[in-house]
């Protein structure tokens, strides 16, 4: 019997069949998915690969020894494609070689008995050599850095949303550093007993005196003791709770020279439309404040469905007033409630001024019958304020349903998708200042914007920085908003949905880095395996990508990157204002979008919801305009998305210079993977992020926000990672930090609640840090 026949004979049997068959399924897969990608212009790689590997099933059903070879052919040829395609990019490499490789071992080890040892340790050096080229990828660039003292400690409190009205997210706290920030460990735990998906606990406490304060998805409102988490009241208004919503954070105020029973206010909003007051001492509502320590804010805003207007942020004080925005729901109908923001006195409750764009220059209440302007653009993002300038800053959405805007009043046109500043004694806008025009992406700007003091041409200038879900960063003078660095109009692609239209241009800033600016080819399109990343080329083929602005898809469907999610989100920049360095966190995902004609919408289904939205990414009716839509995250059929990683990053930006110091993937994916099972593998690739950073005057950061449920501390000057803490449930929040004023040690606290979009799971914990307690 000669040699290939005695291979035959022992590469018989089942383990044999089993192979063949396996072999043949992933050769069809590869044969139909790659002659349709071919169809569509694309690389012919998966064609000519499915087709070897159905030779290799061939072969190795008979028990031939041919399959070795050709399978081996194959690979040689992948792997020159591989690097023709991806370059030495590791994410690249790994998508089309691992499960290859993995796959050779068992086409490869019926034939290879004399030497399976030698064979073994090789595919081991492979693997190890691999992975560690993998891992390389969390190396971030960096640049030189001159580094200077840190600020001297402050306070220790914590008494706004950001720490200050400006929005910075800084404390100027030293006790933890980088010497020392290793040595971290948890101090105490604090469990709200609220659990519900949907509800987002996305709390940053206030720490103001001796007492931390937050509240809860259900808007509870809860007093702890720093030094040990242990309640000290809480005060629950009882809401009616909407199938989805959010707390980031309430606010303090202290009425001057005051003294007595609310002489110190705690200030929230509520999931179900009202603004509420509790004396900061004991947690009972403020008698004095509109009806027994609530106001109405569905008053005005006509027909509200539950669910389809809330408070999601903290609201923001200034002079003495109240300034409330509020979220409305996503996509839903034309004529959706208004956007309008509202002032109230912050100890009485009395309304003060409107400012509904519509109605610009009119601040009063609407009359018997009438009501503020319906489906204008909203801003349910966190506000910031100057108290010496008497503005709000507010950041603002664009107007409902969200994908469409040919209905759209010149109001919403002009102030959507932006930053506007109002007078905080009038209501009346200063300025406003677009980053997105004639919005129908849910680009709507969520980001806190943060205030500082920066030199321009050798003067002390006040700015503003505002990033974006697009991915762009501004910054404007915050007196006027006139530019401090350029602005350009570029073009953009055209095309609307019949009946729309779109600004030709949009604007970009040219001088600070954009968050992110990767324009998305088939060859950077991803997956686990070479077949899901040819299903992701085949989508990306079949649909509408002209890089960004390309506008929603009819009738064929369009990719929109950054997505809805960003960019840079809600959980917005902190800001290091000594040194002007911002720090931001951002994801790199893609939306597939396919709007669909009335008439199919109404036959799929699509409508309105009756009791609000679960969270964005869901079908939207639109009721009312000529499409429905289909919309969320370009992934593939196994769960992940299909561009290549990093998913999520965080960078440091000099303002000044306008240069990006350092960059990196966030976090790893070992609580990520296909079909939202948890990969337990820590590569740090980076994944998506919900949340905000925070920074010290010791040069940390302090973040949690990604998919992996970690809370992390990197250093400001190079991004090594100092310090990570396993956290149980994802944290969509932003930490903050204090000094205890009974033992005087910093603590470094974030609010665990989980994310039902990033699949992060439900909690409802409060955590927090210290360095170990001295003997």
């Amino acid at each position: 019997m000669d040699t290939r026949a005695e291979a035959g004979v022992r590469a018989r049997g089942k383990p044999r069949i089993v192979l063949a068959i396996i072999l043949g399924l992933i050769a069809l897969a590869l044969v139909i998915g790659g002659a349709q990608l071919a169809l569509l212009g694309g690389t012919i790689y998966y064609l000519l690969a499915g087709l070897a590997v159905a030779a290799t099933a061939w072969f190795a059903l008979r028990g031939d020894s041919r399959a070795m070879a050709v399978y081996a052919l194959m690979l040689v040829g992948t792997f020159v494609w591989a690097l023709w395609e991806g370059g030495l990019n590791p994410w690249s490499l790994q998508s089309r070689l691992v499960a290859p490789l993995v796959l050779a071992v068992w086409v490869f080890w019926p034939w290879i008995r004399p030497w399976r040892t030698a064979f073994l340790g090789v595919v081991a050096i492979v693997a190890l050599a691999f992975g560690g080229w993998l891992w390389s990828v969390n190396r971030p660039e960096t640049a030189p850095l001159q580094k200077v003292a840190a600020a001297p400690t402050g306070a220790g409190e914590w008494r706004q949303y950001g720490n200050v009205l400006a929005g910075t997210r800084f404390s100027p706290l030293t006790q933890i550093n980088q010497a020392n920030v290793n040595k971290l460990e948890p101090a105490w735990t604090y469990r709200t007993g609220v659990l519900q998906t949907g509800l987002g606990f996305e709390a940053t406490p206030l720490m103001v005196d001796d007492t931390l304060y937050l509240c809860t998805t259900t808007n509870v409102i809860i007093a702890l003791d720093p030094e040990t988490g242990a309640r000290r009241w809480q005060y629950d208004p009882k809401v009616n709770a909407p199938p989805a919503g959010a707390c980031r954070g309430v606010s303090y105020y202290e009425i001057p020279d005051a003294t007595g029973t609310c002489a110190k206010r705690i200030v929230s909003g509520t999931v179900d439309g009202r603004l509420i007051e509790v004396d900061a001492v004991d947690g009972k509502p403020c008698a004095d404040f509109g009806e027994n320590g609530s106001v109405n804010l569905k008053k005005g805003l006509g027909d509200v469905i539950s669910g389809y207007y809330y408070i999601s942020s903290a609201p923001t004080i200034v002079r003495g007033k109240i300034v409330v925005g509020g979220w409305v729901a996503d996509g839903q109908f034309v004529g959706e409630p208004s956007g309008v923001i509202r002032a109230y006195d912050a100890v009485t409750g009395d309304f003060v001024w409107a400012w509904d764009m519509d109605r610009p220059h009119e601040h009063g209440e609407p009359g018997p019958g009438e009501t503020y302007s319906r489906g204008t653009a909203n801003s349910w993002g966190p506000m910031s304020g100057d108290e010496e300038l008497g503005m709000v800053y507010l950041p603002t959405g664009n107007s409902t349903p969200d994908y469409w805007g040919a209905h759209r009043s010149k109001g919403s046109e002009k102030y959507s998708a932006g930053v506007v500043a109002l007078d905080i004694e009038t209501g009346e806008a200063r300025w406003n200042f677009q980053i997105v025009h004639h919005d129908v992406w849910d680009y709507d700007v969520s980001p806190q914007p943060t205030l500082i003091d920066i030199p321009i041409d050798g003067k002390v200038v006040p700015a503003l920085v505002q990033t974006s879900k697009s991915g762009q960063m501004f910054l404007l003078d915050r007196r006027d908003g006139k530019p401090l660095k350029r602005v350009e109009e570029r073009p953009v692609p055209q095309g609307p949905a019949p009946g729309d239209w779109l600004s030709p241009t949009q604007p970009f800033s040219p001088d600070l880095p954009a968050f992110d600016n990767t324009v998305l080819t088939p060859q950077i399109m991803w997956g686990l395996t070479p077949i899901d990343q040819m299903w992701c080329r085949i989508k990306f083929g079949q649909a509408r990508y002209e890089g960004i602005f390309t506008p929603p898809g009819y009738p064929k469907p369009s990719i929109t990157y950054p997505s809805f999610l960003g960019g840079v989100n809600w959980g917005g920049i902190a800001v290091n204002p000594g040194r002007k360095l911002a720090i931001v966190n951002w994801n790199r995902m893609a939306n597939y979008t396919s709007m669909v004609s009335r008439k199919d919408a109404d036959a799929m289904g699509l409508k309105r919801s009756d009791d609000g939205v679960a969270h964005v990414g869901l079908p939207v009716p639109q009721e009312g305009t000529p499409f429905g839509l289909l919309t969320g995250a370009f992934l593939s059929p196994l769960g992940v998305p299909c561009t290549e990683p990093p998913f999520g990053k965080i960078g440091v930006v000099d303002l000044e210079s306008g240069k990006m110091l350092w960059e990196k993937p966030l976090g790893t994916g070992a609580d990520s993977g296909p079909f939202d099972i948890k990969s337990h593998i820590p590569l740090p690739m980076g994944v998506p992020v919900l949340g905000g950073p925070m920074t010290t005057g010791s040069g940390l950061i302090f973040i949690a926000a990604t998919q992996e449920r970690a809370l992390r501390a990197f250093d400001l000057d190079s991004g090594k990672m100092l310090w990570r803490a396993q956290l149980p449930v994802g944290a969509h929040s932003t930490p903050m930090t204090y000094i205890s004023p009974k033992s005087g040690r910093q603590f470094v606290v974030v609010s665990a609640g989980g994310s039902a979009s990033l699949a992060t799971g439900v909690g409802d914990y409060v955590m927090a840090f210290a360095l170990p307690e001295k003997p």
